[in-house]
Order: C-alpha cells, then structure tokens, then sequence
C-alpha cells in the first residue's frame, strides 16, 4: 500500500470537532427523529449544530432552543399536543383498511395545536385568498404551540446552532435561515414547514417562502458545504424509504411516489460530495509533495486553497416501515403510531451508540465515510 492510501488508525485521526444532527421532512415521521435524540441524549452525544426542514425543522428548533435539561420534555409536550385523540384510531383495523381511513378525520378537522381547516377554502381553488391565505389549512395553531415551547433566547445565545431550510416562493432558490448568522423566531421554522398546498406561505423580510421539502427534504447539503470545514460526526436521520417493492396497488403506488419524491435523492447527494471532498484531499496532499520553491509560488498558493483534510463520518439512520402504513402515513398522527415510531428511533440510535461505526479506520483521503446504520423493522 501506497503512502497515499495509507489507513491511519483512529488515534491517528481527529474524529470530531462537532457533532451534527440532520433532520429530513415527513410530518408525522419526525416521531422517529425525537427517539433518536433522546437515545443520543442518554447516550451522552449532544449535537453543536441541528439542520432540519419541514418537521426536521421544529425538532431541531424544540432541540437548539431549549436548555438540555428541557428538551426531552419539550420534545414530549409537543408530541404529546399533536398526538389525535380520536375513538376512529380503535375502530379501523389497519391490517384491513390501511390507514387512509383512520387519517381522513386528520385531513377533515386538522391537528389541535399545529393545523386547522381554512374555512376561506371553501371558495374553491380559483378564488383569489391572498398569497398568506391561499390553503386548505391555517397553521396559526402552530404558531402558538412554538411560541410556547421554544425559548429564543436560549436560541438566540447560540448553545446548539440551529439551521432550517425554506425555499422561496417567487425565485424557487433554497435558503437556509441560519442562527449563526441571524436571529430566528417562530417564523422561520414555520416557513421551513410551510408544505403547499396544505399551509399557506410564510413571509420573511418581504419575500414568501414555503416548505424546504419541496426542493431538497434532506438538508445534509448545508454541513458538507459548510465553511470553514470541520471534522464532523453527522447524524443524519430520514424518515422516507429511498428503495421499495413493486407496487401492485394503486394504494401503493401513491405510497412508493411519495418515499420516492421526498427521499429527496440524498444518497446520490453525499456520493458526489464524497467525491468532491476526496478530490480536496487529493489536491493537499499533492500540494504537500510539491518542492518548497514550486509551493510558494502565489498561484499554486491560491490553488492549494482547493484542498482539505477534513474528516466527516456521516451515520444515516432510516426509520423502519411501520405494519399497516401507507401513503398517509405522514398525517398519522395517532397516538399508537407516534409512540411506535418514538421507540423504533429510540432503540435504533441505541444499537448504533452501542457499535461506534465512526470508531472505525478511515481512508487517509477520504473526506466523508458513511454508515449506513439499518434498522430491524417490526413485525419483520
């Protein structure tokens, strides 16, 4: 083996200068995500930095903006609020009619402390609503329910930087409303989970911005482009199925296109980051084995700058499929379905804390190792 591609040993390598926590999209899915922070929690890793839109974007927001004491807690009352407390959730057998039917009171009556029937949408589709009116729900219950249980001061004193993405209604451009880089209040979360045509768009600064999902649900872009780089532990939790069966039904072919279009094609997204960042070690290391004379030279200065020796180990864990679930699994809210995917996130996360795969040797030019962290599925 070359010196280039000389495997250094874990000693050899800084593995972390920060632990981040990446949050995907998926409504009701993000019950998952809450089990996998509070097994992270117990275990002792706390993130530096949360990136999340849509619902990613308040469980990141209910992490960064509370004391570490609070947020389990928080994370639970909100939780807690958005569970449905509905006599339908006995009388459907799942295993016979899927969840669309349990879930149809969620679509008809909304989400006590998140979303409400827009009663201006009965108008129809072609009445002009105005642009922070035109859905079929009001997520003013939602606004409440943040500013209850968000402490932005304690956001605002940057303990856990907090990142959630939105895109712009009228340049269709991707932002990332960033703490460390500005103030952020109840409506850039919202904003992050402002999903068309469900809620209505959020203003910011005088420009709309609606759900982050709708152009890239997996936020994982953001800290592997990040400057300055960092060695980095990254968890990146999604809650959307990237590979499936062949669907036979029409059920589950609504199912498979909805995993498909917010699974938001982040394996091919890291795949060429990784690229990129083994493309910058290569460029340092080739720089280190330039003559003195050749190095100093201003240009080859300047591209030197291209290089790294930044270490990312990026720990993807995916939330199981659940029995029964189908193309509304994101609005099931119930309160069995919520605490079946709190506890599939809390004992998946254990497992991956109790093997370390970031423990692991690393490449010497390797910018970005990835692990895929699978879960046991229930039932399976």
């Amino acid at each position: 083996m070359s010196a280039m591609t000389h495997v250094p040993s874990t000693a050899e390598r800084t593995i972390k200068e920060q632990v981040v926590l990446v949050l995907q999209g998926g409504g009701a899915l993000g019950a998952y995500q809450a089990g996998v922070y509070e097994a992270l929690m117990e275990g002792g890793v706390e993130p530096d930095w949360v990136i999340g839109t849509s619902i990613g974007a308040i469980n990141g927001a209910l992490i960064a903006g509370n004391a570490p004491g609070q947020r389990i807690a928080r994370l639970r009352e909100f939780w807690d609020v958005v569970a449905r407390k509905d006599a339908l959730d006995h009388f459907w057998p799942s295993s016979i009619f899927g969840n669309g039917l349990v879930n149809l009171s969620t679509i008809m009556s909304g989400i006590p402390g998140f979303f409400a029937p827009n009663p201006q949408a009965i108008w129809g589709p072609t009445f002009s609503l105005g642009l922070e009116k035109a859905s079929y729900y009001s997520t003013e219950p939602l606004k409440e329910t943040l500013g209850r249980l968000i402490d932005f001061d304690c956001l605002q004193e940057r303990r856990v930087r907090l990142s959630v993405g939105a895109v712009n209604v009228r340049t269709s451009e991707m932002r990332y409303f960033d703490s460390r880089d500005m103030p952020l209040g109840t409506a850039h979360v919202m904003a992050s989970g402002a999903l068309p045509p469900a809620f209505p768009a959020i203003t910011i600064d005088g420009e709309p911005y609606w759900d982050g999902g709708i152009y890239s649900n997996t936020p994982i872009e953001m800290v592997l482009d990040d400057v300055p780089r960092r060695n980095s532990l990254i968890f990146s939790v999604d809650v959307w199925q990237p590979v499936g069966a062949h669907p036979t039904t029409i059920q589950q072919v609504m199912a498979r296109h909805k995993d498909i279009q917010f699974a938001s094609r982040s394996k091919s997204h890291v795949a060429r980051q990784a690229q990129i960042h083994r493309l910058r070690h290569v460029v340092r290391e080739l720089a280190k084995r330039l003559p003195p004379d050749v190095r100093d030279d201003p240009v080859v200065q300047d591209m030197a700058e291209y290089g790294c020796g930044t270490l990312m180990h990026l720990v993807r864990l995916l939330s199981p499929r659940l029995d029964g679930e189908d193309h509304t699994k994101d609005i099931d809210f119930t309160r069995a379905g919520i605490e079946s995917r709190w506890k599939a996130g809390y004992d998946h996360a254990r497992k991956v804390l109790a093997a370390k795969p970031w423990q692991q040797q690393a490449d010497l030019l390797a910018g970005i190792v990835i692990h895929e962290a699978s879960s046991v599925e229930p039932g399976r």
